[in-house]
C-alpha cells in the first residue's frame, strides 16, 4: 500500500473579509503534479485571531507537512503559529513561501530553527515536487526555488519563475470556502515596470493567461456570491487590447451572466489609457468597475530615482476624465518617504492629487521590502527604516522623522474626513471659503486632533470635533457649515438622524415630513427609512430615502424642496451645496 502524506496549507489573512488565493494555487499544483498519495487541506485564519485558536484547526488535519504563505502583514503571526504547532507536532515538516521569505531565505532559515524548507518565487510546481519527494523519500536537490539547511550550510536558490500557465485554483472547495468574501482573480503574472520600491518587477516579464480562461473565471467568481472580485494583475492594462477585450466582456455581460451589484477591482497605469479605452469604460454600468491607480508622487526627480516611468500630464488628464465619467470608483495612491521627496514637495503632490477629486486618495508610507531595489541598494537609496515588518521608513536625507509623524496625522484626517465619504460637501465648502490648500487643511486638523483622544471616538463625537474646529476658520459661516454637514450626514448615514451638534429641535420638521407623505411623488415607499433635516440658510427641507445607495459615491440620493410649511420665510435655496 502506498504511503499517504497529509499536507496542510495555512494562510493568515489581514481580515476575515479578505480571502487568499495563494493556498488554493498550491493545492491546484498538488492536484496537477502529485498523485493520490498526497492529501491536502487548506487552513485559513486572520492575524487578529489568538494563535491558540488556529492551532487546533491545523492539528485536526494531522499533517505530516505544513506550508505557510508569508507576507509582511502576517509574518510575525506565522512565526508564533509555527512555534505553537511545532510544540505539538515536533516531527512535522514546515515549509514557508511567499514574498516575505522569497528574497531573504538564508536569513529566515538561520533565525527560524523550526523551518525546514523555503520555496522562493512561484510555488505551485516546486511545492508539489517537494511533497512528492518527502512522501517517496526522493531527492530534493533539483527542485527549483527550494532553499534548505544541509548540516551547517544553508542552500539557497533564486526565486522560481515559470513560463507555464499555472493550473486554475477555482475548484468547488475554493468556492465553498470563499463564502461571499472578496474574491481574487489572476489573469497574468509579472510586471512591465521595475519600480525601486516594489517586488513586482522581480516577478519576471508579463505572462498572460489564455483570454478565454480569464473570461470563464471572471464569470465563475462573479457568480460565487462575492460582491467584489479583485484582479491581482500588477498592471491590468499593460496590454491595452487584451484589457479592452476583458473590460468589454464585463460590460456586455453585466446584468445577465454577471449579477448586478458585483464590482471588479483593477490596478492600472493611468497614463497609458487612450481615448478609445476611456470611451469604452464610460459605457460600464455604474459600480461595475473600480480602478486603483498608483501615482506615488508628482515630483519628477523622485519618479526618475525610483524608475517610475510616468507621463504626468496624461496621467492627470486621464484621471480627471475617469472621475468625470461618474460610473467608476477611482482610487489613487501617494507614497511618503520616497527619495528626493521633502515635506514641501510631498505637500505639492498631495494638492495635485486632491485636485483630481478621486473617490479615495490613499496616503501610504514607504516600506523597504526584502528583495526590493531600494532595500538592496542603500547607497543609492539612503534612508532609515524599521527592521521589523512592515519595514516602514523612519527618515531620509530629505524628510525627517518628525515630518513623517505629522504626515501620519494627515493620513488619519484624510481617511476620516475624505476617504470615509462622510464629509465631502463639508470639505468642499470649507476649502472654497478659506485660503487653505487641501494639504494645509488636513495637516492643521490632523495636528489639532493629536491633542484629542480620538482612537475610539464615535462618529457623532468626531462630527462635533469637525464642526467646532471648522467653524472657527476665517470666512466659514457656522450656519452654512451646520447645514452642509447635515447634508453630508443625511446622505451617508442610514440611521436617518443628526448628531446632537447638528440637531435642531423644530416642530416644523415633523410637520414637513407629514406633508411629504400626502403627495405620491414624495411619499416614502413602504419599509424604506427616510432621513431629513431643515436647512435654515436655504429655508428648505433636505431628505434621503435609504435605498439604492450609489455604489461609486457610497451615498444615498439627496432631495431638496420647500414644503408649504417653510414658504413663509425667505432665503436662497442655493446657499447650501447638497
Amino acid at each position: 500500500m502506498n504511503k499517504i502524506l497529509k499536507a496542510a496549507v495555512c494562510v493568515l489573512n489581514s481580515k476575515y473579509i479578505h480571502s487568499s488565493l495563494a493556498p488554493w494555487c498550491l493545492v491546484a499544483g498538488i492536484d496537477t503534479w502529485c498523485g493520490s498519495q498526497i492529501e491536502t487541506v487548506v487552513v485559513e485564519g486572520t492575524i487578529n485571531e489568538n494563535t491558540e485558536k488556529i492551532v487546533p484547526r491545523i492539528l485536526s488535519a494531522k499533517p505530516d507537512a505544513i506550508g505557510f504563505c508569508c507576507y509582511i502583514w502576517n509574518i510575525d503571526a506565522v512565526k508564533r503559529l509555527i512555534r505553537s504547532v511545532k510544540q505539538r507536532l515536533p516531527r512535522c515538516i514546515i515549509v514557508l513561501g511567499g514574498p516575505e521569505v522569497s528574497f531573504n531565505a538564508e536569513e529566515v532559515l538561520q533565525s527560524q530553527h523550526d523551518v525546514d524548507f523555503i520555496i522562493a518565487g512561484e510555488g505551485e510546481k516546486p511545492f508539489a515536487q517537494l511533497l512528492n519527494a518527502i512522501c517517496e523519500g526522493g531527492s530534493t536537490g533539483d527542485i527549483p526555488g527550494l532553499c534548505f539547511k544541509q548540516g551547517d550550510k544553508i542552500i539557497t536558490s533564486p526565486p522560481h519563475l515559470t513560463r507555464e500557465e499555472p493550473p486554475s485554483p477555482y475548484t468547488q472547495k475554493y468556492l465553498d470556502a470563499l463564502d461571499g468574501r472578496i474574491a481574487y482573480l489572476e489573469t497574468s503574472r509579472g510586471c512591465p515596470y521595475s519600480c525601486a520600491f516594489c517586488l513586482s518587477g522581480r516577478c519576471g516579464n508579463v505572462r498572460y493567461y489564455d483570454v478565454e480562461r480569464a473570461k470563464s473565471e471572471l464569470l465563475l467568481l462573479a457568480n460565487s456570491g462575492a460582491k467584489t472580485v479583485k484582479l491581482v494583475d500588477r498592471t491590468f492594462n499593460a496590454n491595452p487590447k487584451r484589457a479592452a477585450v476583458l473590460f468589454g466582456f464585463i460590460i456586455n455581460h453585466y446584468g445577465r451572466d454577471i449579477p448586478k451589484g458585483v464590482c471588479f477591482h483593477f490596478e492600472i497605469a493611468g497614463d497609458i489609457l487612450d481615448d478609445a479605452m476611456i470611451d469604452l469604460l464610460r459605457t460600464a454600468p455604474v459600480g461595475a468597475i473600480q480602478f486603483e491607480i498608483g501615482l506615488q508622487s508628482f515630483h519628477t526627480k523622485t519618479l526618475d530615482a525610483i524608475n517610475r516611468k510616468t507621463n504626468i500630464q496624461r496621467l492627470v488628464r486621464n484621471i480627471k476624465r475617469l472621475v468625470e465619467c461618474g460610473n467608476m470608483h477611482i482610487h489613487i495612491d501617494l507614497i511618503a518617504g520616497l527619495p528626493y521627496e521633502d515635506f514641501d514637495s510631498f505637500a505639492n503632490s498631495f494638492n495635485i492629487a486632491y485636485s483630481l477629486h478621486p473617490h479615495m486618495l490613499q496616503l501610504g508610507f514607504l516600506k523597504l521590502l526584502h528583495g526590493s531595489p531600494m532595500r538592496e541598494n542603500p547607497e543609492c537609496f539612503p534612508c532609515r527604516f524599521s527592521q521589523s515588518p512592515p519595514y516602514e521608513v523612519i527618515d531620509t536625507p530629505w524628510i525627517t522623522k518628525e515630518e513623517l509623524a505629522r504626515l501620519h496625522n494627515v493620513e488619519d484626517a484624510l481617511d476620516r474626513l475624505y476617504n470615509s465619504g462622510r464629509f465631502r460637501r463639508t470639505l468642499g465648502y470649507v476649502l472654497r471659503q478659506t485660503n487653505l490648500t487641501p494639504f494645509e487643511l488636513f495637516y492643521n486638523f490632523g495636528e489639532h486632533c493629536t491633542s484629542k483622544n480620538i482612537n475610539r471616538i464615535s462618529l457623532d463625537s468626531y462630527t462635533g470635533l469637525v464642526y467646532d474646529w471648522f467653524g472657527e476658520l476665517n470666512c466659514v459661516d457656522k450656519a452654512i457649515l451646520r447645514d452642509t454637514m447635515s447634508c453630508d450626514r443625511i446622505a451617508t448615514n442610514s440611521s436617518g438622524r443628526l448628531p446632537a451638534v447638528l440637531d435642531v429641535k423644530d416642530d416644523r420638521l415633523k410637520a414637513a415630513l407629514k406633508e411629504l407623505k400626502k403627495t405620491p411623488q414624495t411619499c416614502p415607499k413602504r419599509g424604506v427609512k427616510r432621513g431629513a433635516a431643515i436647512l435654515y440658510t436655504a429655508n428648505c427641507l433636505v431628505y434621503a430615502d435609504y435605498e439604492n445607495k450609489n455604489p461609486v459615491m457610497g451615498e444615498y440620493r439627496l432631495h431638496k424642496l420647500q414644503p408649504h410649511i417653510l414658504l413663509d420665510e425667505t432665503a436662497s435655496i442655493n446657499d447650501v451645496h447638497c
